[in-house]
């Protein structure tokens, strides 16, 4: 499962440890236990993207997805079935 997260300088769900930078974030429903494990693999990606720079420019300024894509974008199907709104792209 994907999830797409993208920066936002208002009300964040997440925030990078390192930095502070707020994300917002999409994905399919998941159980409580899934949520969980998104999201410290959404952590450890924020944490990763600091390997080169300490402040937000570390991070994608157009959204990223986790677990990271190699292929064509993919989005979760929340996003697809267009339940994320069209600046999240």
């Amino acid at each position: 499962m994907q999830v797409l997260c993208k920066s936002t300088n208002g009300s964040a769900e997440i925030q990078c440890c390192v930095c502070g930078q707020g994300f917002n974030v999409f994905w399919e429903r998941l159980s409580r236990p899934d949520r969980n494990e998104a999201l410290r693999e959404i952590h450890g990606s924020l944490r990763a993207q600091h390997h080169k720079l300490a402040g937000p420019q570390a991070h994608p300024s157009t959204g990223f997805l986790v677990p990271e894509w190699d292929g064509r974008v993919a989005f979760p199907c929340s996003t697809i079935l267009g339940h994320a709104p069209t600046w999240a792209f």
